[in-house]
């Protein structure tokens, strides 16, 4: 990894070096001058240029810097698309088909798909590394001997002939086009990396969840709180991912976008076959230049070829629109395969979420329970303390100055007591059977 990374990185300029020399070099007024600002980065932001890696068709990858505008002629993009691809800002995850790229904004990996090369901003991400290694490596030719490779080459060389594969084309059933083998690089590491990031939270929630079922307490719930507010950030990523590749697939016309390296060779051959006719007539028009009759080139002639040129540009119109019909299944195969991955991940983040609602119901449910023991136990001492003040409400009565014959009898005392604790507990009693009665308290 580490000797990827200094082949990736581009090289310190000597521009660069001298000037961050100068920065620290004294000044005569006895400051530094520009202390802090990094002058090679103001330039380089004031121009637009960034560190892009280039992997082409061989799996061979370089380090370039180009400006904005030189990227946007060079894969004919607006401004826009590549404002996508800018790490200052945050934009959700995006897949474009245009004329002549397609522009891939996934979680980390930020790219430019061409037919022939692929363009992804240079970062130290891991995910990044990954990305440029696993692409050069399918792009790499491997797997078969050098033996056989030779053996095949000698006897085709023998024979003579082309093979069927340049003839008729790759006829492999895991043959896909560059531009689609990047693009699936692309998906299988967003896909990758959001699972990884959903398995992690399964293993860092269940335990914390089953902990707070057991004890609730600040702590817990805090840290379910920061849970929650990243398994809703995560949901939305991964939502977005999941959305982005069920709008290509219901779209066949953003699929047949993104076939670049057919529409290329159609255009190649359109524009070799305006050369042979742009010829052929040059030649015609120099055979005729000698002065001849009107009567000897008749019009029918001409006709007959613009009728014959309109009737096989129809015909392969026709025959194009069914091998696009036909090929935009290979492209769509492809998606709905890493559709059924991200929606895997996505159901796993459904369960996890639903999962932490129902230990907040069930914690919710054990505290509504606390808070009714708490109403009952506060319900029996409203009733004991009515109790007791029946015997406030005795000694109060016989507290007046007045003279009865009661308080002559010593035995008076503790008869009163007795029989104000006989009717206060009848009455405590009466309560706690009717509180039963109406279900106020368990039986």
């Amino acid at each position: 990894m580490a000797d990827l990374k200094e082949r990736l990185l581009p090289p310190k300029p000597a521009s660069a070096i001298n000037l961050r020399e100068s920065s620290y070099r004294p000044s005569p007024f006895g400051r530094q001058p520009f202390q802090g600002v990094d002058v090679v980065g103001l330039k380089k932001r004031g121009q637009g240029i960034r560190s892009w890696i280039r992997v082409d068709s061989s799996g061979d990858s370089q380090v370039i810097e180009v400006d904005k505008f030189t990227m946007m002629r060079r894969c004919d993009l607006p401004a826009r698309d590549l404002r996508l691809l800018d790490p200052l800002f945050v934009y959700p995850s995006t897949i474009l088909g245009r004329e002549r790229a397609i522009v891939v904004n996934l979680e980390q990996i930020r790219c430019i798909i061409t037919a022939d090369e692929v363009l992804i901003l240079n970062s130290l991400d891991s995910c990044v590394l990954q990305y440029v290694m696993e692409l050069q490596r399918r792009l790499t030719p491997s797997g078969v001997p050098e033996v056989w490779q030779t053996d095949n080459a000698d006897l085709s060389r023998r024979r003579g002939s082309k093979s069927f594969d340049n003839v008729f084309g790759n006829t492999s059933p895991d043959y896909l086009p560059f531009e689609f083998s990047a693009l699936e690089v692309a998906l299988e590491a967003a896909c990758t990396f959001l699972d990884s990031q959903a398995a992690e939270l399964e293993i860092e929630a269940y335990p914390l969840l089953d902990g707070l079922t057991s004890k609730i307490s600040t702590l817990n719930l805090e840290r379910v709180r920061r849970l929650k507010s990243r398994l809703v950030a995560l949901t939305r990523r991964v939502q977005k991912v999941r959305d982005e590749i069920e709008q290509l697939m219901d779209d066949d016309g953003d699929m047949a976008e993104m076939y670049l390296t057919e529409k290329k060779s159609r255009m190649e051959t359109s524009f070799y076959g305006d050369q042979s006719l742009m010829g052929y007539r040059s030649n015609d028009c120099a055979s005729i230049s000698a002065p001849v009759s009107p009567v000897s080139s008749p019009p029918e002639s001409r006709r007959l070829e613009k009728t014959l040129s309109l009737a096989r540009s129809r015909h392969e119109s026709m025959r194009s629109s069914d091998s696009n019909t036909e090929r935009i299944e290979e492209l769509e195969m492809l998606l709905e395969a890493y559709f059924v991955v991200i929606d895997s991940t996505l159901n796993k983040l459904t369960s996890l979420k639903e999962y932490i609602d129902d230990t907040e119901d069930f914690i919710n449910i054990q505290l509504d329970n606390v808070r009714n023991q708490l109403i009952q136990f506060e319900l029996l001492l409203t009733t004991a303390t009515f109790v007791v003040a029946i015997f406030g409400v005795v000694a109060g009565i016989f507290g007046m100055n007045f003279p009865i014959s009661l308080f002559d009898s010593p035995a008076a005392f503790k008869w009163v007591l007795i029989i104000t604790g006989i009717t206060g507990m009848a009455i405590f009693c009466v309560f706690v059977l009717f509180f039963k009665h109406r279900r106020l308290m368990p039986l």
